[in-house]
């Protein structure tokens, strides 16, 4: 027997399982019935679209056995089987990336995060919660016909060897017939779980979780035979199928109810939580498919990540092809769970041939319409019981519902706006922003553009938002004052993709959106222009003051229209990108330089403006313009270059 050493990620995460996750061990069987369902699905594929696996007889079905006395329980399948390779690959090794924030994740959160593991494709390992051992005994289907034995206790190391005709589980579990193909996990139980080798539990947990897992799991146990008298007379092996082994989504949707969709939502996500909506869709005529969609109730842990995970199963006349195509929804959907079944599509369609597929863009196109106008449906039944004083529980339930969907996705969604040119005008109407106008009305306060157009100034002909990294700090900003002061609405935008967004979607029907932080966005605030002419005048030796002192560090130094308290803000010009763009490719490691400078805007007729006329020195222009500069880049929300000049031109002032 080769003695092998686990993977380091796999052996935190199997200490991690073993001393730390007992909330709801029962996952364990769901997991490991769920890997079976997946082998039985990869064989029905390859029996189908390859060649090698053309005579391979294809049998599906799952089976649990238990032994009470020897505290063991067994899953058997029928499915693809693996070969030395794959056992190493599969049961050895976690071949992701992110695996490390994974488990780090996994350490903070404790016992709570038990559902991840089934979320991460690790599975197999949650077995270990209910272990001290466990045996893995596979035969590939149409490989060299070896029955291969994998066995660990969970510590940091495991073991393969070829199984012989002369040991106990060769017989036991059929392969002494050569046809028997798939796997067996054979799980020794440890004594705080000895109640899993038990006939109720097991069909409790099958019918629980896996229900609707689409092939047939059979429970065998012993049975007691009695007599007339009620007196045992010996057992009997006994074996019955626990499950419906029904494609749910291909039943009539009059026949489900909704904890129908809940459980099969449970089997194919991992999640033990229930979604927060979901769509079922048959689409009959030209095209015959059917779809059923979930939204998660909390955001997938991978949606940011560069290698997240398909949540969508793709099926051909219910023959699983492929969970593993990132392209049968776009990208900014990538939190949806759920299953498409083509009726069209050729069985033994390819993996190249899935992405120019005419009939999948149909289906692909058909599906994104369908969700986002539930998304829009949803949003606007929130908005009707937002106005109401008094609403039910189930109003209440709505209400929390769409809250909760604008908190998870309302970003992801916002990456359509700018990549789905052809539903960007429905993705608008969903997405939601904070505003000027909601000031104190807590965190799920939101409005929508609709909304801000309906609350628009008579004379108001843009829609003005303001974009940075934190939205306290966006509300306080000196560039607002103005605008408040109009009347105007100014929508917070504190996501780290909106200010790639919102120019590149540029305008809502008839109205352009326009940054309060760029130059020429302060048009509308209906300055006098022979006054506004006056103080340019009377302002420009301040102006030239000010210039010559922070030569170097702006782009020019103007009279401000739009400030009222503060004495300084930025903006940048209508051509160059934010300051906030500028971060964000800093961080990309693009741009190594300053390559953006602001422009500082000026109130005149603040008190520490006004210090700077008539005759003063150069190292107190200096300091002021200093300060007047850092102190409005601070509020800003960017980073000073230099802190310790900006504290000593600020100790120079103070020091007068």
């Amino acid at each position: 027997m080769a003695k092998y050493q686990f993977q380091t990620e796999v052996n935190q995460l199997l200490k991690l399982i073993i001393h730390s996750m007992y909330s709801n061990k029962d996952i364990f069987l769901r997991e490991i019935v769920s890997n079976a369902s997946d082998a039985l699905d990869k064989l029905k594929y390859l029996t189908v679209s390859d060649d090698k696996y053309k005579d391979v007889a294809f049998n599906p079905r799952i089976d649990i056995s238990f032994n009470e006395e020897k505290k063991i329980l067994s899953v058997q399948d029928s499915g693809i089987g693996m070969d030395e390779e794959d056992l190493t690959n599969n049961l050895g090794t976690i071949a992701r990336s992110g695996t490390k924030a994974f488990i780090d994740m996994l350490s903070k959160n404790g016992s709570g995060s038990s559902d991840l593991i089934g979320q991460f494709g690790v599975g197999f390992y949650s077995a270990f919660m209910a272990a001290s051992k466990i045996d893995v005994y596979t035969r590939k289907a149409a490989g060299n016909g070896k029955v291969l034995h994998w066995s660990s206790d969970g510590t940091n190391s495991y073991e393969i060897e070829e199984l012989t005709e002369k040991s106990e589980a060769y017989c036991q579990y059929g392969f002494d017939k050569s046809e028997t193909v798939g796997s067996v996990i054979e799980i020794h139980l440890n004594d705080d779980s000895k109640d899993y080798a038990s006939r109720w539990k097991i069909d409790e947990l099958i019918k629980k979780y896996s229900n609707h897992i689409a092939f047939p799991i059979y429970l065998h146990y012993v049975q007691t035979k009695y007599n007339k008298d009620g007196k045992a007379e010996g057992t009997e092996n006994k074996v019955d199928q626990v499950n419906s082994a029904s494609a749910l989504w291909k039943r009539n949707k009059s026949e489900l109810k909704k904890e129908d969709y809940n459980d099969f939502y449970k089997t194919i996500s991992h999640d033990g939580t229930d979604p927060l909506m979901y769509v079922h869709t048959h689409a009959e005529g030209t095209q015959e498919y059917t779809t059923l969609f979930y939204v998660p109730r909390t955001a997938p842990f991978d949606m940011y990540q560069a290698d997240y995970k398909s949540g969508v199963k793709l099926y051909v006349k219910r023959v699983f092809i492929t969970d593993d195509d990132r392209e049968l929804l776009p990208s900014y959907l990538r939190f949806i769970r759920g299953v498409i079944d083509s009726e069209d599509l050729p069985l033994n369609v390819s993996r190249e041939i899935l992405q120019q597929n005419r009939i999948l863009e149909t289906i692909k196109t058909q599906s994104v319409k369908k969700l986002l106008s539930e998304f829009k449906k949803l949003g606007d039944e929130a908005k009707k019981l937002e106005a109401k004083t008094e609403i039910s529980d189930g109003e209440k339930e709505t209400l929390e519902k769409w809250h909760d969907f604008v908190k998870s996705y309302n970003r992801p969604l916002k990456e359509g706006l700018y990549s789905d040119f052809a539903n960007r005008d429905e993705i608008a109407e969903i997405i939601r922003f904070k505003s000027t106008a909601d000031e104190g009305s807590g965190e799920n306060k939101w409005t929508s553009f609709a909304d801000y157009v309906q609350r628009m100034k008579p004379d108001q002909k843009s829609i003005y938002y303001i974009s940075g990294s934190d939205e306290k700090n966006l509300r306080s900003s000196p560039l607002l004052e103005a605008y408040k002061k109009k009347g105007f609405e100014v929508l917070i935008m504190a996501d780290d993709i909106d200010d790639i967004v919102i120019p590149a979607y540029g305008k809502y029907k008839d109205f352009e959106l326009k940054s309060v932080s760029r130059a020429g966005s302060d048009e509308e605030l209906g300055v006098d222009k022979e006054e506004a002419k006056k103080k340019e005048e009377a302002f420009k030796p301040v102006q030239e003051k000010i210039k010559k002192a922070l030569e170097g560090r702006v782009k020019d130094v103007v009279l401000s229209k739009r400030l009222s308290d503060s004495p300084s803000c930025i903006v940048v010009d209508e051509n160059d990108p934010s300051l906030q763009m500028e971060r964000m490719m800093k961080a990309m490691g693009q741009g190594g330089g300053d390559f953006v400078k602001p422009i500082l805007e000026i109130n005149a007729d603040h008190a520490i403006v006004k210090k700077l006329e008539g005759h003063v020195s150069e190292d107190f222009v200096k300091n002021v313009s200093e300060v007047l500069l850092d102190q409005a880049l601070l509020v800003s929300g960017a980073e000073l270059k230099d802190p310790a000049d900006f504290v000593k031109s600020l100790n120079s002032l103070l020091a007068e």
